[in-house]
């Protein structure tokens, strides 16, 4: 009974993490019918709705705009990475260094690394140390970095820098308030490729909906705000997601190969 528990969770964490957000009933429905019949049944002439029941939209940064603009500034300030460390411990205005984490964790690697590996954020184990993808699928990746001859040529951080409650995955509104510390260390490593690991950083960096299985393994650019960096960046699986499918390490390993082929041959991956 626990192993089949244990299938099915596996099998519901590989459709979510896959981009697939809903479940299909077991029995055929026919939708073309049934929208027919509320078309018929809706009033010939509706009342237009009231200004006060219309919901403007709002942008990821207007969610806290005031977070958004002090994290701007905090973060240009910063003129190296031990400054710009110090600037996102000192942060406030990210909700999840108030829902129980320990404290901030920003990076660790080369700080002239040729390749910038971007997670979503810290778990369990990186809120201890202090330091990012250093639980057990940090292992994983260092040692697929390790194989890809990467060990030395890499700087590791996330697009947020304190653990979300119960490992969840960063909102928008959070990782919005992290991004201009992510693109200051981005400025400042001054790396050649982005390596995205993971759903949420994927589709964060790259404003994209897809899921990750059909991110991954291609290349996209990625621009900075002020539109003065731009780099190429190929998502990847997350490590995570690869101890529970290891079936899939084979895909992460063929993009891992991508990745360090296009570096080493010098040229702009297109």
């Amino acid at each position: 009974m626990r192993a089949d528990r244990r299938a099915a969770e596996s099998l519901l964490a590989f459709w979510a993490e896959a981009g697939v957000d809903v479940a299909l009933a077991e029995d055929p429905q026919d939708r073309t019918a049934a929208g027919r019949e509320a078309l018929a049944r809706r009033p010939a002439v509706q009342k237009a709705a009231s200004p006060a029941t219309l919901v403007p939209a709002r942008s990821i940064e207007a969610f806290d705009a005031g977070a958004v603009a002090v994290a701007r500034g905090a973060a240009a300030a910063a003129g190296d990475l031990p400054g710009l460390a110090a600037a996102i411990a000192a942060f406030d205005g990210c909700p999840l260094k108030h829902q129980g984490a320990r404290q901030a964790v920003f990076s660790r690697g080369a700080a002239n690394a040729h390749v910038m590996v971007i997670g979503e954020g810290p778990g369990g184990e990186e809120d201890l140390q202090g330091a990012p993808f250093v639980g057990r699928a940090g292992k994983l990746l260092d040692k697929m970095l390790a194989a890809a001859g990467l060990s030395e040529r890499v700087f590791i951080t996330n697009t947020v820098f304190w653990r979300p409650p119960g490992n969840r995955t960063p909102t928008p509104a959070e990782q919005a308030a992290c991004a201009p510390f992510l693109e200051r260390a981005i400025a400042l490593v001054r790396p050649r490729i982005l390596l995205l690991v993971g759903a949420a950083s994927a589709k964060h960096l790259l404003q994209r909906t897809e899921g990750i299985l059909s991110l991954r393994g291609r290349w996209f650019e990625w621009r900075s705000e002020d539109g003065q960096i731009e780099l190429p960046a190929l998502p990847t699986l997350h490590p995570a997601f690869l101890l529970r499918q290891p079936a899939a390490k084979k895909l992460a390993w063929d993009d891992f190969l991508t990745l360090t082929e296009r570096l080493d041959r010098g040229q702009r991956p297109t």
